[in-house]
Formats: structure tokens, sequence, C-alpha cells
């Protein structure tokens, strides 16, 4: 990661020279930055692993880095691959199914919650 505390930029050079790979059995996630306008979150999901239905009350931006997925979009499912890029308007259900070890970058707009409350 390059910054400093008076940067007024936030870089990370390769995303998945950050992540590790979970144990069985398990997700491994860690906040990259977190403020009231941008919450980025960086996933690490062993083979199999899943979080089911639920839904963010802002906009959510998944991006898959790496691995195999099948992601629930409320009543559809999708099977994607790394590169895959899905926005989700607020309070849409969704899910994740890791088929294969799997990376994924979460990205939650908090703003657009007030924005649609309004």
């Amino acid at each position: 990661m390059s910054s400093s505390a008076a940067s007024p930029y936030l870089l990370f050079p390769d995303l998945l020279d950050l992540t590790v790979e979970p144990p069985q059995e398990s997700i491994i996630s860690r906040t990259l930055t977190k403020d009231d306008q941008l919450n980025v979150t960086l996933f690490s999901f062993a083979a199999g692993q899943a979080l089911t239905d639920h839904s963010a009350a802002s906009t959510a931006i998944i991006h898959i880095l790496d691995g195999e997925a099948v992601i629930g979009l409320g009543d559809e499912k999708f099977d994607l691959k790394a590169g895959a890029w899905i926005r989700m308007e607020p309070r849409l259900t969704h899910s994740v199914f890791a088929t294969t070890s799997l990376k994924m970058l979460l990205i939650l707009l908090p703003k657009t919650a007030a924005l649609k409350e309004s």
C-alpha cells in the first residue's frame, strides 16, 4: 500500500498480493479503506464457502479478481469468473458461492443509501 497521512491517494499496485489463501471452510476479509463515502473490502473464500442471501442499504459493486463463483442477484444466478464486475442497487438480495478458491473486491457506496432515503 502506498500513501501517507497527508496523501491525496491510496494505491495498491496489485490487489491479489494482499490476499491470502483462507483455511478450508473459511472466508477472510480485509478492509482496504472505509469512510462515509466509500467502503472497500477484499475477500478470500475457500472453495465451497458462501455468503447466503443478504442485501446492502447502499449501492454495492463486486469485482471478481481470481477464481469462479455462482452469484445470485435477486431471482437469477450467474456462473462468473475472474474479471466479472457487478453493480447492485441498494437492497437487492444477492449471494456468493465460491465454486473454486475465490478472491473478490466489494465496494460499498454508503452515500447512496442516504440519497435513496431522502
